[in-house]
């Protein structure tokens, strides 16, 4: 578990943090969101004591952060950029395994383990651990930034707006990727991101972030149904309002469930009632030719990524 206690940080003109107190079960995939300048990215750097705090304690597996000796410290947590990063003059296997390296493991142990993360994201190790990193795609070589964090295995990974450059469809294709990878390793996944609908698809758990304050922490359906303020309100309605389109758009689509529930909505209906139905309970029973249909929440955050990828 990791918590942040009254912690806040004060650069010459500017509180990025004020009194910040959080906590981030074990194995959670936590994500931090909120505009520019909100604190998501300060808050990130704390944890591996890339950046300082001016006041308070950051707790990691009850002890401090600040008592940890650093190499041991950074060594528990990978971390993963927006730029990626990865060495221009090794080649793919010794980009993951240069921690590995360092720490001294036998050479047939790095390769073995850079090759069974190499599979682990569907590069076929035979023909990507001799290749150079501009040999690769941007979202390959994102792949590949993931799996390096991932190469001795630490308890914690984080993440700072590691899709934020990539295409629609190479973003959605790693989203999958994240957090089918937290889904098989016992390790905490700590994300942030401006963008509230990557937040909706890959948190357990969200904090909304907000000059240096949290607005609100919860899974995504507490958010979207119970949002804490107007901040959190407009920030989600603005960015994800549906554009004009009716609900048969969704079940056109292959989205739904049938169901015998009554329904309260019909087919025509704009999706912006479903989203705003979706506020108050989920699923949302739809009237179709072929008889009621359930939609949920994920529903229409898969649909929203595939419109976009579009």
């Amino acid at each position: 578990m990791i918590e942040f206690k009254n912690v806040s940080k004060q650069y010459e003109n500017n509180l990025a943090l004020d009194k910040l107190n959080l906590t981030i079960p074990t194995q959670d995939f936590f994500v931090l969101v909120g505009p520019s300048g909100s604190g998501k990215t300060t808050t990130l750097k704390m944890l591996n004591r890339l950046i300082e705090p001016t006041d308070g304690n950051i707790y990691f597996d009850d002890k401090r952060i600040i008592d940890y000796d650093l190499k041991q410290l950074r060594l528990q947590m990978g971390y993963v950029l927006q730029n990626i990063a990865l060495f221009p003059n090794l080649n793919i296997q010794e980009n993951i395994a240069i921690q590995a390296e360092s720490l001294g493991w036998p050479r047939k142990d790095r390769i073995a383990r850079a090759r069974h993360l190499l599979s682990q994201v569907d590069l076929d190790p035979d023909q990507y651990a001799t290749r150079m990193p501009s040999e690769l795609s941007g979202g390959e070589q994102q792949r590949v930034g993931i799996i390096r964090a991932l190469a001795i295995k630490p308890k914690v990974v984080l993440m700072d707006e590691p899709f934020s450059a990539l295409d629609p469809i190479s973003r959605k294709q790693l989203q999958d990727l994240v957090l089918r990878l937290h889904r098989e390793l016992d390790m905490t996944f700590i994300f942030v991101t401006h963008d509230m609908h990557e937040a909706l698809r890959l948190g357990q758990h969200i904090a909304v972030m907000r000059l240096g304050h949290i607005q609100q922490i919860g899974t995504g359906e507490e958010i979207m149904q119970h949002p804490a303020n107007d901040f959190v309100r407009g920030f989600f309605q603005n960015e994800y309002t549906p554009q004009p389109a009716t609900i048969q758009t969704l079940l056109d689509a292959g989205y739904g469930q049938a169901t015998t529930a009554t329904a309260t909505l019909a087919a025509d209906a704009p999706i912006s009632e479903l989203a705003a139905a979706l506020k108050q309970a989920t699923p949302v029973v739809v009237t179709t030719p072929q008889g009621p249909r359930a939609l949920s929440t994920p529903d229409l955050l898969d649909y929203l990524a595939a419109k976009e990828a579009d």
